[in-house]
């Protein structure tokens, strides 16, 4: 798979994110630090919000293949300036969560990613696990096996 670095505000859903993508149980904890795993970097959402932290934000995109913004639906503003996407060196998704808040608007955020530079955006729930496996199908590699994949050969 892909190495993925998530960046985002704080309770933008990024360690919500972590959580799905990994199919653990879904339990709110502030993220404090950088936590690494296999796949996914998981960041604080003050490494975006603080101008003095986002050298340190950009030292851990080299670290991944994919640099995955995330941007709530319930934003009421993007912290991400217009055709930001070059400067991180890397390939550059949008990620659009709580697509099912009564107060989000979707087609906004999908909007301001695009105009930060994102060409490929996925709307995610990451509670309900909607567009979770798209993002992780989209992280695949030849040759990886998804866990419902596998699931499906032995059932073959």
């Amino acid at each position: 798979m892909k190495k993925i670095v998530l960046a985002g505000r704080s309770e933008t859903g990024k360690t919500t994110l972590t959580q799905a993508l990994k199919g653990e149980k879904i339990q709110y904890h502030k993220t404090q630090y950088v936590n690494n795993f296999d796949v996914i970097i998981d960041t604080p959402g003050e490494y975006v919000q603080t101008h003095g932290l986002g050298h340190a934000l950009a030292l851990y995109t080299y670290e991944a293949d994919v640099v995955g913004l995330l941007l709530s639906s319930t934003e009421s503003y993007s912290l991400y300036p217009p055709c930001v996407t070059p400067v991180a060196n890397r390939e550059v998704i949008g990620i659009v969560t709580k697509i099912n808040d009564p107060k989000g608007n979707v087609e906004r955020a999908r909007k301001w990613l695009h105009l930060a530079g994102c060409r490929k955006i996925f709307l995610v729930d990451s509670k309900t696990g909607e567009g979770v496996p798209e993002i992780l199908e989209y992280l695949k590699e030849e040759g990886d096996v998804l866990p419902w994949e596998e699931n499906n050969k032995n059932n073959i």
